[in-house]
């Protein structure tokens, strides 16, 4: 298997999936001719031309209504965010018609947003936010929160061919920094399935996207302890019976993710931990996130907020206690 970054692999699994299926389009802000902001569609006009390669006006309310009305009459758009952020202004479209149609009138609404979200590069507060959280509250979608290479094609892949609305967050700082061994073939991996990251029988870790890599840094620092690493890969639907496996084995869970604290999904896991698993800890869940005020732009102060390796490792270390 060939070598590719975070990036590359969404962008081979999107060219595989539109030779696949001629009902595949894209559509977003300059992702045609100038191959989108991060060039994860460099080339794909020229092969797939512009009608499948559709550059948007700057009008993200226009771009999530028109793949809307698109999925209804039997294509599968995939509309780009330029940032994650930006889909907030499509919200309406988003969250009261494409997710409410199919309980509705019964229509599969087949569309699929590519989301680049999270920090680590100074982008700001309007353009490092990890909003995953906001619609997983939404019933009718799917969120995706891919952490590899291999896992973001088959991801990607899964989700276009999904009946459903779904939001598929790729972190910016993954794109180019994160590689690894992706299969050459077209292949799915099916959503609302967890990874086990790395098995362990001391600690359990639940997490997702950018953090996973965290957590491995995290552990690797701790050799005294045995740390399992759950990527649950997608939070809706997540993968709640695999979480309560790991932690029944450890007796104790940490759940880590870039979101800020209050309402993220972090918190949705930890009540269903303390639940269903309750007898089984030895020790409260514990969570690490991102505190409760918008992405500093200063670098440090952007270090301060999103959890870093030391946070973790002193958080597992604590909780080892």
């Amino acid at each position: 298997m060939a070598e590719k970054t975070y990036l590359q692999a969404i962008s081979e699994g999107l060219r595989q999936q539109m030779r696949h299926d001629k009902r595949v389009f894209l559509i977003g802000e300059d992702i045609g001719v100038y191959g989108g902001a991060f060039k994860v569609t460099l080339g794909f006009q020229e092969e797939f031309g512009p009608w499948r390669v559709i550059d948007a006006p700057l009008s993200e309310t226009a771009i999530v209504g028109g793949s809307t009305g698109a999925a209804i009459m039997g294509l599968r758009p995939v509309a780009e965010m330029q940032f994650s952020d930006f889909v907030s202004c499509a919200y309406d479209h988003l969250v009261t018609i494409a997710a409410k149609q199919r309980w509705r009138a019964g229509t599969p609404i087949p569309i699929v947003l590519r989301l680049p979200s999270g920090g680590g590069f100074s982008g700001g507060p309007f353009h490092s936010q990890n909003p995953e959280s906001t619609f997983a509250h939404i019933p009718g979608l799917k969120v995706v929160c891919p952490s590899t290479p291999e896992d973001a094609k088959g991801l990607i892949i899964a989700a276009i061919e999904d009946p459903n609305p779904v939001l598929f967050f790729e972190h910016k700082h993954l794109y180019r920094r994160i590689k690894g061994e992706v299969p050459d073939e077209r292949y799915l991996t099916p959503l609302g399935e967890a990874r086990i990251h790395q098995a362990g029988e001391d600690i359990t870790v639940i997490t997702w996207g950018a953090m996973v890599h965290t957590a491995t840094e995290a552990a690797a620092e701790l050799p005294d302890l045995s740390v399992e690493i759950i990527d649950l890969r997608t939070i809706l639907p997540w993968d709640k019976e695999a979480v309560l496996a790991s932690v029944r084995k450890t007796s104790k869970a940490l759940v880590l993710h870039e979101d800020t604290r209050t309402g993220g999904f972090g918190g949705e896991i930890a009540a269903t931990i303390a639940e269903e698993a309750f007898e089984h800890l030895d020790a409260p869940v514990r969570r690490v996130a991102a505190p409760d005020t918008p992405v500093p732009f200063a670098p440090v102060l952007e270090k301060a907020f999103i959890p870093q390796v030391a946070d973790v490792a002193a958080a597992l270390r604590s909780l080892s206690e």
